[in-house]
This record gives structure tokens, C-alpha cells and sequence, in this order.
């Protein structure tokens, strides 16, 4: 699949991967971990539709959030490894259970395992990429062709508080980079007659505690780089792992603290969807427990 010392993801680590294990940030091996696949309704409705998209949940990261919803697949390494061939059939179940996508989960880590996979079995539904941002350029260049819509998040703008909570610094300027490449490679969104995206870029940002002058220049950064481009904002923000112990981010977001940065992001007309503060709730994280694996 590739050289043994990594360099998949921004940290460039340059850790020792074999197959199934590696010493690297992410925690995993070059084959792939999966913790869960079936359909999932709870993306944006571009995404999920009526039937679900075919959510394919990767183990391991790049990233170390201290908030983050699935924390026992990306920092806790649960999921199971599975061969290459298998997951291109994953790919196949998805789709003959009517997913309306492959929705490829955190799947950084994996790239080259991904790629061989879909020359094995190329699904004829659209491959989204579902990403924190946090990716090299040089590996999303791999999947050119390969990828019909990403969805990544454009979590910080400001580096010393990417530094804190998920321990890189560099990430906004990482991010930045990341999005262009994606845009560059997908063109504008593309909808179906049913109004299901089909092919393009769209952003997600969570609003974050405290954090909402953050949030407010993040939108009029997109506004200004990325015209056009749909963003969705998340007001899910709920309490996860050390979060929990961290004063200020140990707490659900406020309705006046998403309300301002809903107003903001209407002032600047952004295309795109705007989450219901009642999906904050732990009931929205699906159990991995290796369904579909």
C-alpha cells in the first residue's frame, strides 16, 4: 500500500505501520479498522435522504479533540481490522441496502487501503469523504477521481485554541489548504432532482462553547475564500471524554450563543443548513459495535 513510515496526515509523523498496528498518532495498521457500517440518517439531508448513507466508521485519527462524540473508535481504538477485499464489499452491502452514498468516515489514516478498494468494487452511488479538516494536501491529491463529495469540518481559526483542544496548532491554516484542494477537485455542489448532492464540497462547522466570536470569523473567512460553497452549522456540541473536566467546554452550547452565529452566517447569506440545538444529545452517536463489519 505504501512506505511503512507515514506521512498520510498533516502530523507527518514518519511512524512504523504494519498491518494491522502502528505507532504513529492515529494508533492503527495500513488495513483498515472499522467499527461500524449502515445506513445513517443523521447527516445533513443532502447526505442521508430518505434511505440513509452508507456510513463506513474508521477506527484511529490524526486528531486528539478532547470533545469528541466518538472517542471510542478515535482515540479508544475500538473496531476490527478487515482485509481490503472486504471492505470493498462493505462497499457493496451499503449500496445494496439503498444507501443513497459511501460515506467514508475519518478515513485519513487509510487512504491507500481506500483507494484499492474502490478499484476492486466502485460503487454507482457517489463516495463522500467525511473529514475533521485536519488532512495533507499531498493525500487528498491520491483521491482525485476517486471521491464525488467531501464533507469537511472547519473546526478553528484561532491556532493556540486548535493547540488546546485537539493538540495542532497548525490546524487552521492545515484546513484552509485541505477545503481548496477539495474544491478544486469536486467543482460546485451538484444536486439531484430529489435534491440529494451528488457531487461537491461542503463545509460543517460546530459551534463551540464560549467560542462564538471564533465561529462568526470562521463563516466570514468561508464567505470570503470559498463563495458559494454550502456550509453546515452544528449546534450538537455535547460534553464528551476530558471535555468533561475542562471548565468552559464542560457544558452544552447556550440558544444565544448559536443564535448569534446563526444570525451571522444569515447576514452573509451563506448557502446550506442550519442544525436544531435538540440534536446536542449523546442519543445521536450510533453504537459501535462492529455492525456491518
Amino acid at each position: 500500500m505504501m512506505e511503512s513510515r507515514c506521512t498520510l496526515c498533516p502530523r507527518k509523523c514518519r511512524a512504523e505501520r504494519g498491518e494491522t498496528g502502528g505507532r504513529g498518532v492515529c494508533g492503527v495498521g495500513m488495513l483498515p479498522k472499522v467499527a461500524r457500517a449502515a445506513l445513517h440518517m443523521w447527516e445533513e439531508p443532502c447526505i442521508s435522504g430518505t434511505r440513509g448513507s452508507g456510513a463506513v466508521f474508521f477506527s484511529g485519527c490524526g486528531l486528539r479533540c478532547i470533545f469528541c462524540q466518538n472517542e471510542a473508535i478515535s482515540h479508544g481504538g475500538e473496531g476490527e481490522v478487515v482485509s481490503v477485499g472486504r471492505l470493498a464489499e462493505i462497499f457493496g452491502e451499503l449500496e445494496a441496502q439503498g444507501a443513497h452514498n459511501i460515506n467514508l468516515v475519518t478515513a485519513a489514516q487509510f487512504v491507500p487501503a481506500v483507494i484499492e478498494a474502490l478499484q476492486i468494487y466502485r460503487p454507482h452511488i457517489p463516495i463522500v469523504y467525511n473529514s475533521s479538516g485536519y488532512e495533507s494536501a499531498d493525500t487528498l491529491r491520491m483521491l482525485e477521481g476517486y471521491v464525488d463529495i467531501y464533507l469537511p469540518d472547519f473546526k478553528y481559526i484561532d491556532p493556540a485554541m486548535a493547540k488546546l483542544l485537539s493538540g495542532a496548532e497548525d490546524y487552521p491554516g492545515v484546513a484552509m489548504a485541505a477545503i481548496r484542494e477539495m474544491i478544486r477537485q469536486t467543482g460546485p455542489a451538484v444536486y439531484d432532482a430529489d435534491g440529494m448532492m451528488t457531487r461537491g464540497t461542503q463545509i460543517r462547522h460546530l459551534v463551540l462553547p464560549g467560542l462564538t466570536g471564533d465561529s462568526m470569523k470562521i463563516l466570514s473567512r468561508i464567505a470570503d475564500e470559498f463563495p458559494g460553497v454550502p456550509v453546515s452549522l452544528m449546534g450538537q456540541y455535547t460534553p464528551f471524554g476530558r471535555a468533561l473536566d475542562m471548565p468552559g467546554m464542560n457544558r452544552k452550547l447556550r440558544k444565544k450563543e448559536y443564535a448569534r452565529v446563526l444570525a451571522h452566517m444569515e447576514a452573509l447569506e451563506l448557502p446550506g443548513y442550519r442544525q436544531e440545538l435538540d440534536s446536542a444529545s449523546d442519543a445521536f452517536v450510533p453504537a459501535f459495535d462492529g455492525t456491518g463489519v
